[in-house]
């Protein structure tokens, strides 16, 4: 049973430290020279500071003095127990960087290379404990919220310095790999991350992009670094240092983008981080191509089709001399001599994305390579939940729209077979709207980041009205509005009445969702598969697939399978169409 005594000592960091330092001892321990500790050294004028792990203290404050960047740090704060480790004290340092660097109080000058996820013995007992390093840590004021109330932040969900899985880390040691390539041989290639929802292909592409920084801006000299670093980064090291290697990450979806870019804004080395839309990425490497262009959420790139603005898509493809039906994923291509794209055929969700075989295509003229990644990092339901919601939601058949349709009902033995409760996740049905926003709202107090969600399936006659307008766009209950804003509108003011549409959360996490399926969906006995009433489906852009309506029951069903998959802890249902909602209570607890 482990039990922490922590102790936390601070002494002055200046040419003395290291004298100092070793002098510290006890219980026949030498903390301060051969002992493992972590260790804080901050400025609270200019609220920077560095964590980092060491068996010896003293040598390695004295080495931290000659680092230039370390001269204006003025306290170091020294942890450690008897019962550490230096698997113990590589954990907690991870830790640390990883609460601290969201925690806002400090911005850290640490990089983020060697941060990965390892177990070793009595793992969950020690990190249990750490929670006690942290309390004492808030009593001396060296951070400033608690841990549930970090991990509810974007600069928590989107932080760089997340620990990798195996997964990720494989994934992104294949990526350096040929970057490396790229550098020395100049070998042009595209790098296609395939990852479902909730994979951490967002937190891979950050964590990507804020090593490369690091790695320019030579962060890891070798006396100041103890990282486990690989081969692949350190030979990337040495082939960025002495070259400019212009970089660019592109985000297609404005309310995700708003939040990186805030996100990036308070990182040490990402302030000047080029977060672009795909016309601002065309432009700015129309003369001169980016080395590298990631694109998280590529499935949201455009084609045309069902777009809101012509003029300026038809004008990008003309200066950059491509045919006038070029996608965005082609600027991508021609402004760039590497592409590293994150993609999701199953979150494609409107007629304007660039549809699964057309991007294939564009890829299949490139040399690519292809990796995946299958870890499931956000719902707690794990990648069984994944499986089974899009089971339940997209049974093959007979796509004839509506109610009236008149193909062959599909065998019984052709529908999924119910999952029982799901050990770690909650999922559940309602018949009654007002008692799940009630729900969600209770939780939303209690946990933060807890909201409801819907398909397109009413018209938005609250835009642009007032915030105490008494319309109501959902008139079901005691009636619902749709969200007031589209940007960033999980951490805005938002009403216990208000609704989030996909734009609204794709990329996002929540706590527990709660999703209303509209009218616009219904299960049609006919078929014996859930079908869509396209005069009920109220998205404009959305309907741009002329009569084609199996292509717009894909997009609707795939709109629903990732409202569903939002949820870390549990998502809530509520359905419109009575039949649906029959059919669906065979899969959903009541």
């Amino acid at each position: 049973m482990i039990n922490f005594n922590v102790q936390v000592r601070d002494f002055p960091f200046d040419e003395s430290s290291q004298s100092k330092i070793e002098s510290w001892k006890g219980n026949n321990r030498e903390y301060g020279s051969n002992w493992p500790v972590v260790y804080l050294i901050h400025n609270d004028d200019k609220r920077e500071a560095y964590i980092g792990e060491t068996l010896n203290a003293g040598k390695r404050a004295a080495q931290h003095w000659q680092n230039k960047e370390r001269k204006h740090l003025k306290t170091i704060h020294i942890m450690t127990d008897d019962t550490f480790n230096k698997s113990v004290i590589l954990d907690l340092e991870a830790f640390l960087i990883k609460y601290m660097s969201a925690d806002g109080k400090y911005t850290l000058q640490n990089g983020n290379a060697g941060l990965s996820n390892f177990d070793y013995y009595s793992r969950k007992e020690y990190e249990d404990e750490f929670l006690k390093i942290w309390d004492k840590l808030k009593e001396l004021n060296l951070v400033q919220k608690g841990i549930t109330d970090i991990q509810n932040t974007d600069e928590y969900k989107y932080s760089p310095y997340k620990t990798l899985t195996k997964d990720q880390e494989q994934v992104l040691g294949t990526i350096l790999y040929i970057i490396n390539g790229y550098l020395k041989h100049g070998i042009k290639t595209s790098v296609l991350v395939e990852g479902g929802a909730g994979t951490g292909k967002t937190i891979l592409a950050v964590y990507l992009l804020k090593l490369l920084s690091d790695l320019k801006a030579e962060v890891y000299d070798e006396e100041d670094s103890e990282e486990a670093i690989s081969p692949e980064i350190s030979e990337l090291r040495s082939l960025i240092r002495d070259r400019e290697l212009k970089v660019g990450i592109i985000i297609p979806q404005q309310a995700l983008r708003v939040t990186l870019k805030r996100v990036f804004s308070k990182i040490h080395g990402m302030t000047d981080a080029k977060t672009l839309t795909p016309m601002e990425a065309a432009r700015a490497g129309k003369d001169a191509p980016f080395d590298l262009l990631i694109c998280d959420e590529a499935h949201r790139l455009h084609r045309r089709a069902g777009l809101s603005q012509y003029a300026s898509y038809d004008q990008t493809n003309k200066d950059l001399g491509l045919p006038k039906e070029a996608t965005e994923l082609d600027w991508i291509i021609h402004c760039s001599k590497m592409q590293l794209l994150f993609y999701d055929s199953d979150q494609s969700v409107r007629p304007s994305d660039i549809t699964p075989d057309t991007f294939q295509q564009i890829l299949s003229h490139q040399s690519i390579n292809r990796l995946k990644l299958s870890s499931q990092l956000r719902c707690l339901g794990g990648d069984d939940y994944i499986q089974y919601i899009h089971e339940v939601l997209s049974i093959d058949g007979f796509g004839h729209p509506g109610i009236e349709s008149t193909g062959p009902v599909l065998h019984e033995s052709a529908l999924p077979l119910p999952h029982g409760p799901f050990q770690d996740y909650t999922l559940r049905l309602y018949d009654d709207l007002d008692e799940m926003m009630d729900k969600i709202n209770q939780l939303n107090d209690q946990y933060d980041l807890c909201c409801a969600v819907a398909g397109y399936g009413w018209e938005w006659v609250t835009k642009d009205k007032p915030k105490d307008t008494p319309l109501r766009d959902i008139q079901i209950g005691r009636g619902y509005i749709w969200n007031r804003t589209n940007t960033d509108w999980i951490n805005s003011d938002r009403l216990p009445y208000e609704i989030g549409c996909i734009h609204t959360v794709q990329g996002y996490d929540l706590n527990y969702v709660g999703v209303i399926f509209g009218p616009e969906i219904i299960y049609s006995k006919a078929t014996g598969r859930i079908e869509v009433v396209k005069k009920n489906y109220h998205d404009r852009l959305g309907k741009a697939v002329g009569d084609d309506t199996e292509a717009l029951r894909n997009y609707i069903l795939n709109i629903y399978a990732t409202l569903m998959t939002r949820g870390i802890h549990g998502a809530f249902v509520y359905v419109c169409d009575p039949d649906l909602r029959e059919y669906l209570r065979k899969y959903l607890h009541s």
